[in-house]
């Protein structure tokens, strides 16, 4: 008779695989607990590093590399999002805390200068700087009024004729040599008269004449001598004086005539010299147009009117008058040939 062995599991061993089927579950929840770890970890460190903010820096320049302070500075982000600075002395701004990977547009404007624009993006944590901030000067159109101020110009040619001298040193104002000067001022006239009669060449000059008429014994109830010389000597002053009062500033200013003699200085000899002979005679007006010369006959005749009054009794006449007349007009004729022809050459031009 056959028997069979049936084995039965003791305590012992159902305990272990108790224990064993424990530790593994343990295992796996710790394996699934640390995986989860790790990718939370993960997820926070990138998220960190998303949220770390830059800046954009920047100095604004000239085109000739100087600071321009006071700039404008706008940073424009695509959501809305604006920031605003304005640039320091040394043209530096700055933006911190800038969002990062977002595109932004800059813009830089400043008075005087065209405006500048860029776009410019940061990385988490980068420091960028704008190295190419340079603003150009705006070109700026105006409307330029020009006027022609007829005194001022005529200011300056005065001046000009005011330096004109012979050999240097002998004054040659009554002579223009501008083709179209602008008219004297009755101010211009009577400063010109005086600086004429207070000159030390004009008392030489009547001194001299006064000479010539004591040589010539006119007028001979004067006699010689040192008193002859005297009445000779005042009444040439006096003479001078008048006729230059009167003919160059008095009437000059009433009549509106130019006392100065206008240089040709160009044509024929022919026509020159009878410009110069004419010159006694026609004048021009403060109007630019060629008149009678009453100023200059004028001037000749009151003057030695006057003089009957401090002349020998002899003199006081009409044929007095007239003589002296007579010389004035032949000396302006000889003064205006030899300034066409002759003075010209020794006088030194001043500058305006």
């Amino acid at each position: 008779m056959s028997s069979i062995n049936h084995h039965t599991p003791t305590m012992p061993d159902r305990r272990l695989g108790a224990f064993l089927k424990v530790t593994r579950v343990l295992l796996l929840i710790f394996l699934a607990g640390g995986l989860l770890l790790a990718v939370s970890a993960s997820a926070q460190s990138t998220e960190a590093a998303n949220t770390r903010t830059g800046s954009i820096l920047g100095i604004v320049v000239d085109i000739s590399d100087d600071p321009v302070p006071d700039a404008a500075v706008v940073l424009q982000g695509p959501a809305g999002n604006r920031l605003a600075a304005v640039t320091k002395e040394d043209g530096s701004f700055a933006f911190p805390n800038v969002t990062p990977e977002i595109a932004y547009q800059v813009t830089v404007t400043a008075e005087g200068f065209a405006g500048w624009n860029s776009s410019v993006t940061v990385e988490p944590g980068q420091e960028k700087t704008l190295t190419d901030v340079k603003l150009r000067i705006l070109a700026v159109q105006r409307a330029v009024t020009v006027s022609y101020s007829e005194k001022e110009v005529a200011t300056q040619e005065f001046k000009a004729e005011e330096q004109q001298r012979i050999l240097r040193f002998i004054p040659n104002t009554y002579v223009t040599y501008e083709p179209h000067p602008e008219p004297l001022t009755t101010e211009m006239k009577f400063h010109m008269a005086y600086k004429s009669l207070t000159n030390p060449v004009f008392f030489g000059r009547v001194a001299g004449w006064a000479g010539v008429e004591q040589a010539r014994d006119a007028p001979s109830q004067w006699r010689q001598g040192a008193k002859g010389y005297g009445k000779r000597l005042g009444a040439g002053f006096a003479d001078a004086t008048t006729g230059g009062l009167i003919g160059n500033a008095i009437l000059p200013s009433l009549l509106h005539q130019d006392p100065r003699y206008f240089y040709q200085g160009s044509g024929t000899k022919k026509s020159r010299a009878l410009h110069a002979v004419l010159a006694p005679f026609i004048c021009k007006g403060d109007n630019g147009a060629w008149q009678p010369n009453y100023s200059a006959l004028g001037g000749s005749l009151i003057s030695y009117s006057i003089s009957t009054a401090y002349y020998p009794s002899s003199d006081r006449n009409a044929e007095h008058v007239f003589r002296g007349f007579g010389i004035d007009i032949g000396l302006h004729v000889a003064g205006s040939l030899a300034q066409e022809f002759i003075l010209n050459k020794f006088t030194s031009k001043g500058k305006h």
